[in-house]
């Protein structure tokens, strides 16, 4: 939907409506929309979704410039083609014809691609990401499809360093909080741990990887300076992370349960990936509690702002200060609208198979940040791997939107969205590739006590499932049809009681014959 064709809830679409309609704009509810997922009656607005007020404004920054992206794009590759002279450097060549290829793709992306829900900053903003989707998993069915060798050898194609086996870092070797053998500083276990910490994370767990790097194990040894700033900037990436991932999800249990489960994962893989291998307090104290649970109640609180806030647009020449533009201009950052989520994962089986099946798709693609790069010999700190973990933070606030308008309106939304499809099969292929380039790795047997643990937990959770949706319901409904009869007897006996010799009860449904009979 383009920018112009936005439709302003409260009946108008875009400038055409407003202009059709000259009338003030009906005050907004006094709660913003009260929770449900009904639809008003012009079928325009959920009931969790705030009120907007658009004047319509369709200035030169909201058009499409299809042409003008045209004649840019035509002139850069008649440019390359009369001016340049070509190389005599095939492997060159062959990596600027596939970057040129990527971009003219982009460039269609952009200009042509069907808008998502989301219109801030710009529609084209999230039609690029949509794209840069599309060029990733074609790039991981590459991959997919190539030996092990030669997939290892491609990486270096992109980065001649890449290619290289490097170790894991092994985080459970002391564990002590209080090492008196250190008269220096007894607890340098855990300042090693929280140097940077709290604030880092707030800009990202999607670059945990980082701490799974041990600088002195590489080939080449770092300055303290540099092994520094990997622990900082690898603090850095968690609590951002679950930030992005409450504005994702936007509910606080969903989000304490990945969190949670994601430390189990851990101990459970431990045995696979040694980075896994963590003290019980990095866990649950400065992972669960300080980094991740900082991270998810600040996210809550942004989400609080985020509902109670107003969301009345006007065109940035409409406003007369300079103090309302630069305003106008800051909130062009923010959300065009908000929908409040309600997963309510327990009131129907559908939605709890919903809520388990993202929760799992959460959890696959964290470990797949790890394996993959380990599978493919990347190290933690490459620009590859932060790419892909801020690629992630872009697209997946797009998908989980689009997931949930499927699930919570399916007669509206009838198919999923394009970017949760894309988000889906990306992490498919992702784990797909793990198991073809390592399959030794993923084959170690769990130790046999983790094994107890994961079964417990499924059967527990298929023993709720079993209660909840097929038991419990069998028995209210017995109970509700045994209630019914008994009403049924109370109000026949009642009657005949009365002297009437014929319950009214049954002659509603054979309408008139009774009297008829009678005379």
């Amino acid at each position: 939907m383009r920018r112009g064709e936005r439709r302003v809830h409260g009946g108008a679409l875009g400038k055409a409506a407003l202009e059709e309609q000259p009338g003030p704009p009906a005050p907004p509810q006094p709660n913003g929309g009260a929770p449900g997922a009904e639809r008003d009656g012009a079928g325009l607005r959920r009931s969790t979704e705030s009120e907007v007020y658009d004047d319509g404004t369709n200035t030169f920054f909201w058009r499409a410039h299809t042409l003008t992206v045209l004649f840019i794009l035509t002139c850069a590759l008649g440019y390359v083609t009369l001016l340049e002279e070509t190389p005599q450097d095939t492997a060159y060549n062959t990596k600027r014809g596939i970057v040129a290829s990527i971009l003219v793709f982009l460039c269609f992306g952009v200009t042509q691609a069907k808008d998502g829900p989301f219109s801030r900053p710009h529609p084209a903003y999230w039609r690029f990401w949509l794209c840069v989707s599309v060029v990733y998993e074609l790039f991981l069915i590459f991959i997919l499809f190539q030996t092990v060798q030669d997939g290892r050898k491609f990486m270096k194609y992109i980065d001649p360093h890449l290619g290289v086996p490097l170790p894991e870092r092994d985080y459970g070797g002391n564990c002590l909080i209080y090492d008196p053998g250190n008269e220096t500083d007894p607890f340098h276990n855990i300042w090693d741990k929280l140097d940077g910490f709290v604030p880092a994370h707030f800009f990202g767990w999607y670059l945990k990887t980082l701490f799974g790097f041990d600088p002195q194990a590489h080939q080449k040894l770092q300055s303290d300076k540099a092994q520094l700033f990997y622990k900082q900037a690898g603090a850095v990436v968690l609590y951002f992370h679950f930030t992005s991932f409450t504005l994702m999800i936007r509910d606080w249990w969903m989000c304490m349960i990945i969190s949670v489960m994601f430390e189990f994962l851990e101990y459970s893989l431990e045995h696979q990936l040694p980075n896994f291998s963590e003290c019980w307090w990095d866990h649950w104290i400065m992972d669960v509690i300080l980094c991740n649970g900082l991270g998810i109640y600040c996210g809550m609180k942004t989400l609080s702002w985020l509902s109670l806030k107003t969301y009345k647009w006007q065109g940035l020449w409409n406003i007369p200060t300079y103090k309302g533009k630069m305003k106008r201009i800051v909130f062009q950052f923010t959300p065009y609208s908000w929908v409040k989520f309600e997963w309510k994962p327990a009131s129907s089986l559908r939605r709890w198979l919903a809520v388990c099946g993202i929760i799992f798709v959460f959890l696959l693609a964290e470990l797949n940040t790890f394996y993959l790069k380990f599978v493919l010999w990347m190290p933690p700190e490459h620009y590859l791997v932060l790419l892909r973990l801020v690629f992630f933070v872009n697209v997946g606030g797009v998908a989980m939107r689009e997931i949930y308008d499927f699930m919570d309106d399916p007669k509206f939304h009838k198919k999923l969205g394009q970017q949760a499809w894309l988000v889906a099969a990306i992490t498919a292929t992702e784990f797909l590739i793990v198991v073809k380039y390592d399959p030794y790795t993923l084959t170690l047997s769990l130790p046999f006590y983790i094994t107890q643990c994961w079964i417990l937990g499924i059967i527990l959770v298929l023993t709720w499932t079993a209660w909840r949706f097929f038991i419990r319901d069998i028995t209210l409904r017995y109970k509700e049809i045994r209630r019914q009869k008994q009403e049924h007897r109370h109000e026949k006996d009642k009657c005949l009681s009365n002297g009437d010799g014929h319950s009214a009860l049954l002659d509603e449904p054979n309408g008139n014959k009774p009297r008829e009979r009678k005379l």
